[in-house]
């Protein structure tokens, strides 16, 4: 459809999937690339933070799949040179993330304020490993009549990831990293989470002067050393990648071993995420997760999903569960996702399953949906705390149905 002039084509895509990052969008379009070699499919992807006028030209070559960050998108559609008329298929990746409050009013934008397909034509779908129960109520707005899909076992996290937690004050932390980097061995890769950007910088420097070949990932880096990094993080070059949570959420590297929570995240969405960037397409691994003080209000969370997924439990981690939960009592708790980590649909538990979420074991036996990318592990582990091997992870898989009886 022409727009006036020669090459100022407006392009109408059938399907269009949206991810919160761009390293994410570009790992979609990579995949799509794959899908739709030698067909007549031709995907394109637009990001922040690379060239534009390179991204526009690739465009009016044609598009018939666009993977896209909302920001992005929404500048494109206002230059007119995309429009979503006959935009039929509509993906959120990491769909929770998508309807957080920080992207809903952009997602409202592309959806309801623009020339999209109504709910009723359009086939909307939406991933996640994680659904809380207010999220899938604000989905409701983008859906109709849906469906609510469960892969793996109710709660349960994946079987292949081991789950060490370890008490360690925030003075020792460098300290304790080093000796679990030197334990694991210089070929496998190592995923290490803070939750600050100033916190990745700092501790890449500390690395880097330690003798670490390591690089790191976070919001205020160009978006050509972002791409860099994970570039050089994939390919073994630097085995060692600091991240934020720009890097918690789908990305798919092949090989990572071992994912350190350095700063354990607020809420148990994004720890159940970060660990989940090992143990994948059935490869053993291991999550080590540094708890202190700060740490309090995960505290619940974290028993539930180490009990659930069957891990070792330290004794102190549930003597403090017991001591938060009757601190807590009174005032009721006042994290917002408050209902464990959504792995099952809300309209079950609504209708009489256990509303607990993820605390909530009974509500599984009343036929309330769920089960995510989820984690666990068997009783392989560290040896003597970590030896060379210590990746364990045994599959010993106890006699129990998808349902959990």
């Amino acid at each position: 459809q022409e727009n006036g002039k020669y090459g100022r084509r407006k392009q109408f895509p059938i399907s269009l999937v949206l991810a919160p990052t761009r390293e994410l969008a570009l790992q979609i379009y990579d995949e799509a690339r794959k899908f739709s070699y030698r067909s007549k499919v031709r995907p394109c992807v637009v990001y922040g933070g690379a060239d534009i006028g390179q991204q526009i030209r690739d465009l009016e070559r044609g598009c018939h799949l666009l993977v896209a960050t909302p920001g992005r998108l929404v500048d494109m559609m206002e230059r007119g040179k995309i429009g979503l008329d006959y935009c039929n298929y509509l993906v959120l990746d990491e769909a929770d993330r998508m309807l957080d409050m920080g992207f809903e009013p952009q997602i409202r934008r592309i959806v309801e304020q623009d020339t999209m397909p109504h709910k009723g034509i359009r086939h909307p779908m939406m991933f996640s490993a994680t659904f809380p129960k207010e999220i899938q109520i604000l989905a409701r707005d983008f859906l109709e009549d849906y469906i609510f899909l469960a892969v793996g076992r109710v709660g349960s996290t994946s079987e292949n990831i081991t789950q060490k937690v370890v008490w360690v004050e925030e003075s020792d932390k460098r300290s304790f990293l080093l000796d679990l980097l030197s334990a694991t061995g210089k070929d496998s890769l190592t995923l290490v989470f803070v939750e600050t950007k100033k916190g990745a910088d700092a501790l890449e420097d500390f690395l880097y002067r330690e003798g670490y070949a390591c690089t790191s990932i976070h919001g205020d880096r160009s978006q050509r050393d972002r791409e860099e990094a994970l570039s050089q993080f994939r390919s073994g070059k630097c085995p060692i990648l600091v991240a934020t949570a720009v890097a918690a959420r789908g990305l798919d590297i092949s090989n990572v071993k071992h994912v350190i929570n350095f700063d354990l995240p607020s809420d148990i969405e994004e720890y159940v995420h970060r660990i989940g960037r090992t143990g994948r397409v059935g490869n053993l691994g291991l999550a080590t997760s540094f708890f202190n003080d700060k740490n309090g209000n995960i505290t619940k969370d974290l028993l539930d999903i180490l009990g659930e997924a069957k891990q070792e439990i330290p004794s102190w981690l549930e003597s403090l569960a017991y001591e938060h939960q009757h601190k807590s009592s009174n005032r009721g708790r006042s994290k917002r996702f408050a209902g464990g980590f959504g792995a099952r649909d809300y309209r079950q538990t609504a209708a009489g399953g256990n509303a607990g979420g993820f605390g909530g074991r009974g509500g599984r036996n009343q036929g309330g949906h769920g089960g995510a990318r989820g984690f666990g592990g068997g009783e392989g582990g560290f040896g003597n705390f970590y030896t060379s091997d210590g990746y364990g992870g045994n599959y010993s898989h106890s006699q129990v149905d998808w349902w959990g009886n």
